[in-house]
């Protein structure tokens, strides 16, 4: 299935990989590939060392996104909340059983913004979203 060269398709990202270094959280690739796969993009892009974990489709015993199941197996995972975790995606339905469970929902490059938290054309956009979304939860730890 993942039998192509990669680097047809996409090379270094030092501005990706700047961006993602900037971002003081715990980042996990959570994908419906398997872990080979995301390595080797993760590596073409020079961003490998960005990532604690990769949970591919065989840790998710083969239940893969958009079933709310595989979700609820990721939070079990990372032992977290849904209030604690930030679901990046470019696809709104792989993003919505996340919102279900309490993850602040972010779709890049997508035109179905109408039932995600934030909606952002590029990438590199997360890192503000992510910079407001954090203020936003230290804003409420302090009132609450």
């Amino acid at each position: 299935m993942h039998d192509i060269r990669l680097t047809d398709y996409i090379g270094p990202d030092p501005v990706l990989g700047e961006m993602l270094r900037s971002i003081p959280l715990t980042k996990v690739i959570f994908t419906n590939a398997t872990v080979e796969h995301a390595q080797n993009v993760l590596n073409i892009l020079g961003i490998a060392d960005q990532f604690a974990d990769i949970i591919d489709v065989r840790r998710m015993k083969y239940v893969s996104k958009p079933n709310v199941g595989a979700y609820e197996r990721l939070l079990d995972i990372l032992q977290a909340r849904g209030d604690e975790c930030i679901l990046i995606e470019d696809a709104a339905r792989n993003l919505l059983p996340g919102k279900g469970l309490g993850m602040t929902t972010i779709l890049v490059d997508g035109e179905d913004c109408a039932e995600v938290d934030y909606c952002v054309q590029d990438i590199l956009a997360v890192k503000a979203v992510v910079e407001r979304e954090m203020e936003r939860q230290r804003d409420g730890a302090i009132e609450g």
